[in-house]
């Protein structure tokens, strides 16, 4: 099979000098992202902003960006936004030829099991994730023999390989509604232990877990919040079930990063809040929630952050780097995930 380049062509690099044209064509964008992005930086992220939006026209790409995203991407290139469940269902339905993963590399390949005739790219190979790297399909293969029967749920920060293997799939969002509608007495929920600790505790349904885990949640401490409580009482602290129990049970709030978003949304004017998760994700509700004010003990994803707005540009230039996913294994695990998707359909 020839390579993406060879089937679309390498695209000359265009100029990335901030002139009165570019800053012009911006100004809209970051009139956005202004109160998150400072002005000094703008000049640097104008040029390929622009760039990357006219060439996504050449191209016929989408660029779907994760909430995890930095707010230059989420808000000024980005065509679709979302937590995992929302991007994978607009994976599947766009009509663009070429699909830009803003995220991790599981998400490039959902998109590409949901999509196998569109051409799906990450900006960077070694965009990865530790719950991803957590557990193996030949894990998945000796859990069905240690427990026939028992019905298998993958959270979707896994791979290919691994959601080819289990009975459905599931986000932050829904978990406890898919593992509900198995109608069985246990379910394995993987491989992030804290969300199945979470869902265990929302569900009559006894959860069987796996030790895997999100290296950015799990560093957040009870004690930590605690602390932030004692120094700010009427402080509101929102949390990802991916946080530990003692985490959890230090929050107002615990709930998908699409859950928390709404969460903050609805929160009246003066709201201070803290938000557990993700460094980008407060900049990015920011923008969208201006009534609110952040308090920020957040943590940086390595990974996310390996996606950036100048390789972006170089993946739509030289349509690189290409995520294939093995027909076969596609197959399966697209149908573990549509599972998931029309749950209620």
């Amino acid at each position: 099979m020839r390579s993406a380049a060879e089937r679309f062509g390498v695209l000359p690099r265009p100029s990335l000098d901030y002139t009165p044209e570019v800053a012009e064509a911006t100004a809209p964008l970051y009139e956005r992202v202004k109160h998150v992005v400072p002005a000094i930086e703008w000049p640097f992220h104008a040029p390929y902003v622009h760039a990357i939006n006219e060439l996504k026209k050449t191209r016929n790409a989408v660029i779907l960006a994760h909430n995890y995203m930095t707010p230059e991407i989420y808000h000024c290139v980005a065509d679709f936004v979302g937590d995992s469940l929302q991007l994978a269902r607009l994976a599947a339905k766009t009509d663009a030829a070429v699909i830009v993963q803003g995220g991790v590399h599981f998400m490039a390949e959902t998109s590409k099991v949901l999509a196998p005739e569109k051409t799906v790219l990450i900006p960077d190979g070694k965009a990865g994730c530790s719950l991803a790297a957590s557990i193996t399909a030949e894990d998945i293969r000796l859990l069905r023999r240690r427990y026939p029967g028992v019905p298998i749920v993958a959270y979707v920060n896994t791979s290919a390989e691994v959601k080819a293997e289990v009975d459905m799939t599931c986000t932050s969002s829904n978990a406890i509604e898919v593992v509900e509608s198995f109608g069985a007495p246990r379910v394995i929920c993987l491989p992030d232990q804290y969300l199945a600790r979470w869902v265990a505790a929302n569900t009559t349904v006894k959860i069987l877990t796996w030790k895997g885990s999100c290296e950015v949640h799990e560093r957040f401490t009870g004690a930590e919040l605690s602390a932030y409580r004692d120094d700010d009482p009427g402080v509101t602290i929102i949390a990802h079930p991916e946080c530990p129990p003692d985490v959890i049970g230090a929050s107002d709030f615990a709930g998908s990063t699409a859950k928390m978003i709404d969460y903050v949304k609805a929160l009246p004017e003066g709201s201070r809040v803290v938000l557990v998760t993700e460094c980008s994700m407060a900049d990015n509700v920011a923008v969208e929630a201006p009534q609110v004010e952040f308090v920020r003990p957040c943590n940086l994803c390595p990974h996310m952050k390996r996606i950036t707005l100048p390789k972006i540009l170089d993946a739509l230039l030289e349509m690189k780097e290409e995520v294939l996913v093995d027909p076969a294994v596609g197959l399966r695990a697209k149908a573990a995930v549509e599972r998931m998707i029309h749950l209620k359909n």
